[in-house]
């Protein structure tokens, strides 16, 4: 791959069905590639493969849709040494850019360029290696964080840390984890119900987020 190029899954137009931002119209790009392999990932297609662009093809094939929202997502994206160069191109042709990250790689590059959505993982995910950490002091007020909640204990683990008020931005995201097709590990998940009257019950300041995409189109298919 030359130094100019991204590795991309995909490209896509759809809702944001996630985040505060959900049911907004957005331009979706996938990059390859990631270096966990969380329990209840449904990006599994995202790993390896993917098309070569440059950064000018990227922009070239999103301008159709006509939306000013970018979702940076993966895999995870910031594995690409290119992502804060497309970050800023996209900046520079006018575009609000939310990148999607697990926190486990330095969000410092972009933090001041982008929206960021850190995914905290959650013990379930067997990938909680606690790197998050290390970012809390680059977010801002106007990012978001989220946890993936697949059990009992991956609630109670979350809750404590949203009680710790180490986290710094004004949106927390709680999302019941549903298991998708392809996923490299079992779990049963928990049920959205529960989540929420757990929320209710212990006065968490968070969010209850659906997954909205998932809802209208289904858990296995690609490009929404």
């Amino acid at each position: 791959m030359a130094f100019s190029d991204l590795l991309v899954t995909e490209i896509f137009h759809s809702l944001q069905g996630e985040t505060s931002l959900m049911g907004i119209p957005f331009a979706f790009i996938r990059l390859t590639g990631c270096n966990l392999r969380c329990t209840y990932c449904d990006s599994v297609y995202a790993f390896k493969n993917g098309q070569h662009l440059r950064i000018s093809e990227v922009i070239a094939t999103i301008q159709p849709f006509q939306v000013k929202n970018v979702l940076i997502t993966g895999g995870e994206p910031l594995l690409q040494r290119q992502t804060p160069t497309l970050i800023q191109a996209l900046h520079r042709e006018g575009y609000r850019v939310s990148v999607e990250t697990h926190g486990e790689i330095s969000i410092q590059p972009i933090a001041e360029i982008a929206r960021i959505i850190m995914d905290i993982k959650t013990p379930a995910s067997k990938m909680n290696r606690g790197g998050y950490q290390k970012n809390l002091p680059f977010l801002k007020a106007t990012d978001e964080v989220k946890f993936v909640i697949a059990s009992e204990a991956d609630y109670t683990w979350a809750k404590n840390i949203v009680l710790s008020q180490v986290i710094p931005t004004n949106e927390i995201l709680f999302s019941a984890a549903i298991p998708a097709q392809g996923s490299p590990g079992t779990f049963t998940g928990i049920d959205g119900t529960w989540l929420a009257e757990k929320i209710l019950e212990d006065h968490l300041p968070v969010r209850l987020q659906v997954q909205l995409h998932k809802i209208l189109w289904g858990t296995d298919r690609r490009g929404i």
